[in-house]
């Protein structure tokens, strides 16, 4: 079976390139901008699966003058014999005015004549005018199938439903709705399924695409579960032995701190990488990730707060008791000080856990690692990053917008079975010398919270 060809038409500057960005997944296709009149070729893509090309997009330039256009189509019919709309059309393009003052819109209608049919892009916060009903007008010409695409409808200023009526009362009821910046997640099943009420010969190929693009959105978030697995397995297991004098001691959390602020930042990187954008891409507002790193102190206890996070229980708690540690500040601080308010706060599990290395560790050392709600504040980040990046479209001009996750099982619920384990297999953490990272059942316990954190965001 042929591919399938679609020409993306539209007026100047309602999305037409943005809308192949999302769709191929390609930040870097054509330009994006707020002049108009930004692309003036046609430009191509192509979508496979299995190595086989399905799909051929082609971005074409806006169309400016359809008025004047629609004026010229009709002098071409009183000119000569009664011509139907594709004969009209060709009579146009092998003119002089095709070449000249229309050559614009001939790109355009020459690329819709070549496809099996077009996309019109409209931006749904435009009020409706005559030009977009003479730009209908002059495309229903070629005689190829039109599928309205309603973009920008996630705006407040939509006009959707105007739009709605105004297609309708020209026959095409038939529409999609699909935000370039911000696309539904069944969107382009949704648009897929309505081209093939329009192509029915194609509909299985248009099938596969959609259980490809749904089998890769749903790889792509078990691999970005995996890369915070990684992650909080990294922090947990994270330690730092050091001597009991207080100089050495600040030096040492500082490093701890700066250590996992960096781990941190590798894991943001891997994800936008994951979901192919830009460092630069990820900045946000309440958790503010500026030039693709975190703006809020992972150690502050304000971005403790802020998030709900419950501070301190069982050894946390008994540790810094003993110790004096603020968790807010230094993590755990454990040694000889702390072993007693450990024990009394962990009880028997911890004593199983920790004790003979801490033992091991009474003359004149101390042992770091990171408090629980630390992990807790990792976990919720990253979730944050992975939920606004699946649903993030590849023409997004802006700075991601985080939301707070409304569960709080990460917040103030029991941890992982595999964190409480990677507390005590320092080796399992790449952070630490001698790290042993392809041990089995380090393998398996990431892969167990990984499996923990994509059932989590699903729900």
């Amino acid at each position: 079976m042929a591919m399938i060809r679609l020409a993306v038409v539209g007026h100047t500057n309602v999305g037409k390139t943005s809308l192949l960005r999302t769709l191929t997944r390609d930040i870097g296709f054509g330009e994006v901008s707020h002049r108009p009149s930004t692309t003036r070729h046609v430009e191509g893509a192509r979508l496979q699966v299995d190595g086989q090309a399905l799909l051929e997009l082609y971005d074409t330039p806006g169309l400016e003058d359809a008025s004047a256009l629609l004026d010229h189509l009709d002098q071409l019919q009183r000119a000569a014999e009664r011509l139907d709309g594709p004969a009209r059309i060709e009579r146009f393009l092998d003119g002089s005015e095709a070449r000249q003052r229309f050559d614009q819109e001939a790109k355009v209608l020459r690329q819709l004549l070549a496809s099996d049919a077009g996309l019109y892009i409209i931006d749904a916060r435009e009020p409706v005018l005559g030009k977009y009903r003479d730009e209908l007008e002059a495309l229903a010409m070629c005689g190829r199938p039109l599928l309205p695409v309603l973009n920008f409808v996630a705006n407040p200023a939509t006009r959707e439903t105007d739009w709605r009526e105004a297609l309708a009362r020209i026959g095409l009821h038939a529409l999609v709705r699909f935000d370039s910046v911000a696309p539904p997640q069944d969107g382009e099943r949704r648009l897929y399924e309505s081209l093939a009420l329009l192509l029915e010969r194609s509909r299985g190929d248009l099938e596969r695409l959609i259980a490809d693009h749904e089998a890769q959105a749903s790889a792509r978030h078990e691999a970005g579960a995996r890369l915070i697995a990684e992650l909080l397995v990294d922090v947990a297991a994270c330690r730092r032995s050091v001597a009991t004098a207080q100089p050495l001691e600040q030096g040492a959390v500082n490093e701890l701190h700066e250590t996992v602020r960096q781990r941190e930042q590798a894991c943001v990187e891997a994800l936008l990488r994951l979901f192919v954008f830009r460092p630069e891409d990820a900045a946000a507002t309440d958790l503010p990730l500026l030039d693709g790193r975190w703006g809020d102190d992972l150690f502050n206890g304000e971005t403790l707060r802020q998030l709900g996070v419950r501070v301190g229980g069982g050894m946390a708690a008994g540790a810094a008791a003993g110790a004096g540690v603020d968790l807010m500040v230094g993590g755990i601080t454990l040694g000889a000080a702390a072993l007693l308010g450990a024990l009394a706060g962990g009880g028997a599990q911890t004593a199983r856990h920790y004790g003979n290395r801490l033992l091991g560790k009474l003359k004149g050392q101390r042992e770091l690692s990171v408090d629980d709600a630390v992990l807790r504040l990792l976990a919720l980040r990253q979730r944050q990053l992975l939920a606004a990046l699946a649903i993030r479209g590849h023409a997004a001009q802006q700075a991601i917008r985080l939301k707070t996750p409304q569960d709080d099982t990460w917040r103030k619920g029991k941890l992982p079975e595999p964190l409480n384990r990677a507390r005590a297999h320092p080796e399992w953490s790449s952070l630490n010398p001698g790290a042993r990272l392809e041990q089995t059942e380090r393998r398996e316990q990431v892969t167990m919270l990984a499996r923990q954190l994509a059932r989590t965001d699903e729900s």
